[in-house]
C-alpha cells in the first residue's frame, strides 16, 4: 500500500475488481504453478491487502517492508517451494500463457533464473521471474545493496558468472508497450483497456491488437519514465 507514486495502488478499481484481484486471477490462470501466494509486508497499513486475500481466498504471507528480498525467501520457506515465480502485483495484465512459457523453459533447462526481462522483447508488465530456491537462498545470504533487497532478483542477474541464466525473448519485440502500474496516466490506460473487453476473457494478443487499432490509448502513459532499480 506504501507506493510513492501511486498511493494504495493494488487495491484500487479496475472495471469492479481491485488491481490485486485482477492479479490473482490471471496468475491463477498459468497451468504450471502449484500454488499462488501473495507475499505482503506486516507493517499496519498491509492489513487490507490481507484482509483483500482472505476475500479473494488466497494465501497471504507477510514479512519485512522493505527488505523484499528476504520477504520473498522466507514466503519460499514458508511454501516449501522448490521453484519460485515472481509476479508484482502492479501488472493486471498478466498473462497465463507466458508465466507457463518461462516456467516450461526453467523446468526444461539446468539454470538457477529465467525470465523474460533479461533482454525486454515483451511490453513491460507481462514480466515472469523464475528462480530456483537454493539461487534465491544465495541471493537472500549475500545482496547487500539496498536495491538488491528492494527488487528481489538483482544480484542474480547482475552475478551472471555465479548463476546459469536463461533469457526468454518474443518476436516481433513489443518492448515499446507499457502495462504496468506506477502512476495514475499507467492506471487509466488499464482501466480502458479492461473497459473496452468489458467481461470477456481476453490475452496479451488482444491488448496488443487493441493499441494498434487504438493508439492513442498508449498515449495515455507514453510518456512515464520507469524508475531506475536503485531508486526503488
Amino acid at each position: 500500500m506504501g507506493s510513492t507514486r501511486l498511493p494504495g495502488k493494488v487495491l484500487l478499481d479496475i472495471f469492479g475488481q481491485t488491481m490485486l484481484s485482477r492479479v490473482v486471477h490471471r496468475v491463477r490462470q498459468a497451468s504450471t504453478l502449484n500454488e499462488v501466494i501473495v507475499a505482503t509486508s506486516d507493517a499496519d497499513s498491509d492489513d487490507v491487502i490481507e484482509k483483500e486475500c482472505k476475500k479473494l481466498q488466497v494465501n497471504v504471507f507477510r514479512g519485512n517492508e522493505n527488505d523484499v528480498l528476504d520477504r520473498f525467501y522466507q514466503a519460499s520457506l514458508f511454501c516449501k517451494a522448490e521453484v519460485i515465480v515472481r509476479i508484482t502485483a502492479d501488472c493486471p495484465l498478466i498473462e497465463p500463457t507466458i508465466i507457463d512459457k518461462v516456467v516450461s523453459a526453467f523446468l526444461s533447462s539446468n539454470v538457477d533464473y529465467a525470465s523474460n526481462t533479461l533482454v525486454r522483447t515483451y511490453p513491460r508488465g507481462l514480466d515472469v521471474e523464475v528462480i530456483s530456491s537454493s539461487a534465491l537462498a544465495t541471493a537472500c545470504r549475500e545482496a547487500n545493496k539496498p536495491y538488491q533487497r528492494a527488487h528481489v532478483t538483482p544480484y542474480l542477474y547482475e552475478n551472471a558468472n555465479s548463476f546459469r541464466l536463461l533469457s526468454i525473448t518474443s518476436s516481433p519485440d513489443y518492448s515499446c508497450y507499457r502495462w504496468t502500474v506506477d502512476t495514475n496516466e499507467d492506471l487509466q490506460f488499464i482501466r480502458r483497456v479492461y473497459e473496452s473487453f468489458g467481461r470477456k476473457d481476453f490475452d496479451w494478443c488482444d491488448v496488443i491488437e487493441l493499441c494498434k487499432r487504438e493508439p492513442e490509448l498508449t498515449e495515455l502513459n507514453r510518456q512515464i519514465k520507469q524508475k531506475a532499480l536503485e531508486k526503488g
